[in-house]
């Protein structure tokens, strides 16, 4: 099937792009390798432009990084390494989800959790107050879930913040959750500066996720238009 040839800037012109840019993506392998001339200008056909379209649409979906790594698969037709990708990108989305909910679930726990003093405690005193082992502290210290500081004799000093944790993390790891699942939420909740401001962050990351979810399906939709297009042979031209 033979089509008409585009210069680097029709190409462009769809996207917002400078013609430079689609060259550059070209040379990145994201889209097929363009013929030249006899004059040593690039001819491009509708299949990159779709290809274009598709990577352009992973971008948003899976992060300029797997972005690539997708198209550049799917241009030197290795489909098999490209769905894997894809793969990974559904998964990733899927852990940030379980994240989220299990950082619902803290919130809601956190409000059950009576707020501490201006306290520090050693190790063995928080043990003893939550009923564990401080072996089971350092335990938690180790995955990540608690950041106590520690004192000029280098003994584990814990303040309110590290108390909140120390908490949350008894009530999670009763609940059945795993230790790295607890290091995701009460690292999100330092970052946040508690879980007030945590719990007004959810709703916006919960429509990010959405947002990558529907992503995703367009990326797939413009990926899939790609793979299904006929071959085409372009009609070279001067621009």
């Amino acid at each position: 099937m033979v089509s008409k040839s585009q210069r680097p800037a029709d190409l462009a012109r769809e996207h917002g792009l400078s013609a430079q840019a689609v060259r550059n993506y070209e040379s990145d392998g994201v889209l097929p390798a363009a013929p030249r001339t006899a004059s040593g200008y690039r001819v491009y056909t509708p299949d990159h432009a779709a290809a274009l379209r598709a990577f352009l649409a992973l971008i948003p979906a899976y992060g300029h990084g797997p972005a690539r790594t997708i198209m550049r698969a799917v241009v030197r037709g290795d489909t098999d390494a490209a769905l894997r990708a894809v793969d990974e990108g559904h998964a990733l989305l899927l852990r940030d989800r379980e994240t989220l909910d299990q950082v619902e679930i803290a919130i809601a726990v956190l409000g059950e959790i009576t707020p501490q003093k201006r306290i520090t405690l050693q190790i063995g005193e928080l043990a003893h107050r939550l009923g564990v082992t401080p072996a089971t502290l350092r335990t938690w210290e180790r995955a990540g879930i608690l950041t106590p500081q520690r004192d000029r004799s280098h003994q584990r000093i814990f303040a309110e913040d590290d108390i909140r944790d120390a908490q949350l993390a008894h009530l999670l790891r009763r609940g059945g959750y795993r230790l790295d699942h607890i290091a995701t939420v009460t690292a999100q909740i330092r970052a946040a500066g508690g879980a007030g401001l945590l719990k007004d962050s959810v709703i916006a990351w919960r429509e990010r996720l959405t947002a990558r979810g529907r992503a995703m399906l367009t990326a797939a939709a413009r990926v899939e238009d790609y793979l299904s297009r006929p071959p085409q042979v372009p009609s070279p031209r001067r621009p």
